[in-house]
């Protein structure tokens, strides 16, 4: 039996039958693990016997899965593509008091990007691939296709949802979803930019060159190309407390794009060198600079492929 007339709502394209209960058993049904979200827009708190402990990891919210209690406890742990739990008499109170419907990104193989201002959407314009977009009251969700662990405050207004996270469901959006890109999974790498005082994190790496002895296909003259790395490098010098490494990725994928009309070989290789080199200096554990400048230069090539 589902719960009564009182879970309506007033009618709204994202819920056109007023009722959130319909909502999410429409979105179970296309395999997207849902739950309730009461006033402010956030979970049901967990009942007694699961604040005890007696659910496991689950108060902790570190994994998913069936719970001993049957409501819907554990925010977006609880959430489920069972009709037969989200229309239990457990449930029912849940419902009576929702004000919205949310679901678990991770648990339906998908990633979002929260953009929580016109300043971030603005950011992920130029940073990230096209993907499906769902606009909020104050940005939008950007929804790739695959999942990565969750962060957030990644950097200004933004957050990336996946696999510890609940997202509230705003419609299905509009554009075609893409893959979850390698510029996306590198906003939530660890970056331990500031060894403690004493301690060297990795030692420099040598020193690449680049010139035309190395880059017989680039339609950049040797001029251009190093005034554009070593205003790069600037940035990178100047995050001295933080930051040094998502710079070091920025720089990257900016120089790539410059090079992706060239017939090459153009040297990438060495530039990229320079960066992870620089990088290194000011603080930034080799192999996480290493791993944030390939991205970057991944990156550059996904965007205009």
């Amino acid at each position: 039996m589902t719960p009564d007339c009182k879970t309506r709502s007033a009618r709204t394209g994202n819920h056109p039958d007023g009722n959130y209960l319909q909502t999410a058993l429409r979105l179970a049904t296309a395999a997207t693990p849902v739950l309730p979200l009461r006033l402010g827009k956030v979970p049901f708190g967990n009942c007694r016997s699961c604040k005890d402990g007696a659910c496991g990891g689950r108060p902790n919210m570190r994994t998913a899965g069936p719970c001993s209690c049957p409501a819907p406890c554990h925010a977006w742990a609880a959430a489920t593509t069972d009709p037969n739990v989200l229309t239990s008499p457990a449930w029912a109170p849940a419902w009576r008091e929702a004000v919205a419907v949310a679901y678990h990104p991770g648990g339906a193989g998908l990633t979002v990007v929260d953009l929580d201002s016109t300043a971030a959407v603005t950011w992920a314009q130029g940073a990230l691939p096209a993907t499906r977009v769902v606009a909020t009251t104050r940005g939008e969700h950007w929804i790739y296709q695959g999942t990565m662990p969750s962060s957030n405050a990644v950097r200004p207004g933004v957050d990336v949802k996946s696999l510890i996270q609940y997202v509230r469901w705003l419609g299905p959006g509009t554009g075609r979803m893409v893959d979850l890109p390698a510029a996306v999974r590198a906003l939530v790498v660890k970056e331990d930019t500031n060894p403690a005082r004493g301690e060297v994190a990795s030692s420099v790496p040598e020193r690449a060159t680049w010139d035309r002895t190395v880059v017989t296909g680039c339609r950049h003259n040797e001029r251009y190309v190093l005034t554009g790395l070593e205003r790069g490098l600037a940035l990178v010098r100047a995050r001295t407390e933080s930051g040094a490494g998502s710079q070091a990725f920025g720089v990257a994928r900016f120089l790539a794009a410059q090079h992706i009309g060239c017939p090459g070989p153009c040297g990438l290789a060495n530039l990229g060198e320079r960066i992870v080199a620089t990088a290194v200096s000011v603080g930034v554990p080799e192999g996480y600079a290493r791993r944030a400048v390939s991205n970057g230069l991944e990156t550059a090539v996904e965007r205009t492929a």
